[in-house]
């Protein structure tokens, strides 16, 4: 695996942006989706608001360029696709970029002056450097004027922080990210380990199993590679746990307390009983190593279960198990994150905004998200709280679904998504990755951290 690279947004690139605003001029029908594939007009709309009025939007036959994030491609292309192609007898022309791209590639595209995408399949975390760069379009009046899309049906856990940035909303929610906790039932049995409550039962077992099984089989795989979307998330998981936030109540930054120096000390110390290397151990690498059976513990996303149960690319069918996230410290209530997270966006440099509301609307409907959150590697989780209900995707989800339902339905611990957040979450990763190698006291890699989100974030 290639070196960690850092995040291709910098303070430069976020100065720049704020100084390109422009008035979207209307481009957006407004209305709702019929089976027919036209958006109907329903609403007056305004060109200074970003809509147009009085006319429909016919998807049939549309063609429609999507900058997507990477480990989604087969959501897009083998699933919306055919289906769209079906549908519409249209085409979706899919661009995937590696995650630790995606957002700078997006504000490229549009002040770049290229202006070649119509959709983007956008972090949430970087809601708001997409919409200080305004390459999204306001959605805002578009959503309350078409009663189809059904709003009140997204999960209220994400709704708001996928989508609003300033009291507007920019996207609809495409992907509910979160991670629990997989192990390998078999290994578990094999070395007399139960299941963890804790991040220090975690640890023993860990150890234990490295230890007994003489390196043949890893006690835990620690998801560290140096992006926010890796060690970011198994940074906050454990900041979770210990009953930690990442901002206080002021939005002031508030990880670099007891709660924090316990969550990165945990990463620290699993690191011996951990598959080698964490800091080079990214999503692709993790999620092979957990399959082939070659690690034991894993914290990730909720769609790992549908391909652990799937032969074609797993070991281990029938033989792991899925709790929700240990707690540690003074906390014993178990609490997810809302980690990495999608929104589907319309490029405010597309030329034909209205087809990609539709689009939009379309592949965030209850049908579509059904579809991807049942289908092995699609990187799809529910978004809607009536497919998070759905028998047909407990069926699929299988024994991971309770666990999945729980962090879902709770108050899963959401990441900062205003300007500056890729920044402050790079500069957050970064100082990790030093405590981890050991080349700063974790205490006073945090504290660090913390300085730059409040330069970053005021």
């Amino acid at each position: 695996m290639s070196a960690p690279r850092r995040s291709p947004l910098s303070p430069s690139s976020s100065r720049l942006v704020a100084s390109r605003r422009r008035i979207l001029s209307g481009a957006l029908g407004v209305g709702t989706l019929a089976a027919t594939g036209t958006l109907a007009a329903c609403g007056d709309g305004s060109a200074a608001s970003g809509l147009a009025a009085e006319k429909a939007v016919d998807l049939k036959g549309a063609t429609l360029k999507l900058m997507v994030n990477q480990p989604h491609v087969l959501a897009f292309t083998d699933l919306l696709g055919k289906k769209f192609a079906d549908e519409f007898g249209g085409k979706l022309e899919v661009t995937a970029i590696p995650y630790d791209q995606l957002t700078s590639k997006q504000i490229l595209d549009v002040q770049g002056g290229d202006g070649e995408f119509d959709v983007f399949d956008y972090f949430y975390f970087g809601l708001g450097e997409l919409v200080n760069a305004d390459a999204l379009v306001d959605l805002t009046e578009w959503i309350g004027a078409n009663s189809e899309i059904g709003t009140d049906d997204f999960l209220p856990s994400i709704y708001d922080p996928y989508t609003l940035i300033d009291g507007k909303r920019y996207g609809l929610p495409f992907d509910g990210d979160t991670h629990v906790l997989y192990y390998n039932a078999e290994v578990f049995e094999q070395y007399g380990v139960e299941p963890p409550k804790t991040w220090d039962e975690y640890d023993a077992a860990a150890e234990k199993i490295t230890k007994d099984s003489g390196g043949k089989v890893y006690g835990a795989i620690v998801e560290g590679q140096q992006v926010p979307m890796i060690l970011g998330c198994s940074f906050i998981n454990r900041l979770a746990g210990y009953g930690g936030t990442l901002v206080d109540a002021d939005g002031k930054p508030a990880f670099a307390g007891e709660e924090g120096l316990a969550a990165l000390q945990h990463l620290i110390d699993v690191s011996p009983s951990a598959l080698p290397t964490p800091l080079q151990t990214g999503f692709d690498q993790a999620n092979s190593a957990f399959l082939s059976g070659q690690g034991a513990m894993l914290d990730t996303w909720t769609d790992l279960g549908l391909k652990a149960q799937d032969p074609s690319s797993s070991k281990i069918v029938d033989k792991w198990g899925v709790v929700t996230l240990p707690v540690g410290g003074k906390n014993t209530t178990p609490r997810t994150a809302l980690d990495a997270g999608f929104g589907l966006g319309v490029s405010s440099a597309s030329k034909q905004q209205d087809k990609a509301a539709a689009f939009v609307e379309w592949a965030t409907n209850k049908e579509n998200n059904l579809l991807l959150a049942s289908t092995a590697g699609s990187g799809i989780d529910p978004a809607r709280k009536s497919v998070l209900d759905a028998d047909s995707y407990a069926k699929a989800a299988g024994k991971a679904t309770d666990v999945i339902r729980e962090g879902l339905d709770g108050t899963p611990l959401a990441w900062p998504s205003q300007q500056g957040a890729p920044k402050a979450l790079q500069d957050l990763v970064d100082q990790l990755a030093l405590a981890i190698q050991g080349q700063t006291q974790p205490q006073a890699a945090l504290d660090k951290a913390a300085e730059s989100w409040e330069k970053e974030l005021g």
